[in-house]
């Protein structure tokens, strides 16, 4: 496992309930600022394996960013499950839900 996907796998881990951060954002804070989609490729090989939080990675705009409606509608689930506003576009308040660790 290479040290970018280490430092992703940990802030996934790290994501509070009830926030949300953007693929980018992970990305740039492992290590990577160009790796948004890494962080999609390392989400969808190992959400399984380690347990992610992969409901609580959204896209640069605050959307959910899976197309197929099941995924779109599981994900926007989880999220209001941890009080998260999710309009029915699949839209979620930034300024309100991000997570930015220190």
């Amino acid at each position: 496992m290479t040290p970018f996907t280490q430092q992703v796998i940990q802030i996934l881990l790290d994501i509070p309930e009830g926030t949300v951060m953007t693929y980018g954002q992970i990305a740039t804070i492992a290590g990577n600022h160009r790796g948004a989609r890494q962080v999609v490729r390392i989400l969808h090989s190992s959400s399984r394996t380690y347990d992610l939080p992969w409901h609580r990675v959204v896209n640069a705009r605050g959307e959910i960013a899976l197309k197929e409606d099941v995924a779109r509608s599981e994900q926007a689930s989880l999220l209001r499950g941890e009080n998260v506003e999710v309009s029915d576009s699949g839209t979620i308040d930034l300024q309100q839900y991000l997570y930015s660790p220190k």
